[in-house]
């Protein structure tokens, strides 16, 4: 990833924010002589396992991930935040001098870390059972998994298969127009607030 030293995230309550509020991940793994594959999965993120944190989710026993992938091979998940186009007529000084261009404001991490699979129904289930406290909390009537009939989730257990990684570094990178004048930071911040965007005015907010 071109990584601008003044595009560069390296607080760690950011990364770790990132992770929390956008779980969906990228998985880049590599598909031997077909190359580089992904797969993207709902991944819960726990900073307090290993030297970085751990990264887990599920994937179908029918998918050849778990299969193809040794135990502790190197992988990469990406993690995409608050994102979105910034218009060069939302900076002041664009209309005083004209020299200003479009551009893509983004936050995303890079976590690297180690493949490690997890085939028993245990820790299966308490993975399941964790991700869905966490997703159903804002419903009225939360759904949970004793909810389902036993011999069904039974069936449904036997038809995935967990994957742990074991995070050695976050790399993070925060474009929201740290290179521009504060004015027109904040204008762009604030025309993104009123179109709905808060999460990406928010975080040019903080960035500056």
């Amino acid at each position: 990833m071109y990584l601008p030293t003044h595009f560069a995230e390296t607080r760690s309550e950011t990364l770790q924010r990132i992770l929390r509020e956008h779980p969906l991940g990228a998985l880049v793994t590599t598909a031997g002589p077909e190359g580089l594959d992904a797969d993207h999965l709902p991944f819960e993120f726990d900073p307090t396992t290993g030297t970085q944190g751990t990264l887990c989710a599920h994937v179908a026993r029918a998918n050849p991930l778990w299969q193809r992938c040794a135990e502790g091979s190197p992988v990469l998940v990406i993690f995409r935040g608050a994102q979105g186009y910034i218009s060069p007529s939302w900076y002041p000084s664009k209309h005083e001098a004209h020299r200003q261009v479009p551009t893509w404001n983004y936050e995303v991490v890079h976590a690297h870390g180690t493949l490690h699979l997890h085939d028993d129904e245990r820790w299966l289930r308490g993975l399941l059972a964790r991700l869905t406290r966490r997703h159903e909390a804002g419903e009225p009537l939360p759904w949970k998994m004793g909810d389902a009939p036993t011999d069904y989730l039974d069936a449904m257990l036997r038809h995935i298969v967990g994957i742990e990684v074991r995070i050695t570094s976050l790399v993070g990178k925060s474009k929201l127009s740290q290179n521009k004048e504060a004015r027109d930071r904040q204008n762009a911040a604030d025309t993104l607030d009123a179109r709905g965007q808060a999460a990406l005015a928010r975080s040019m907010r903080e960035a500056g």
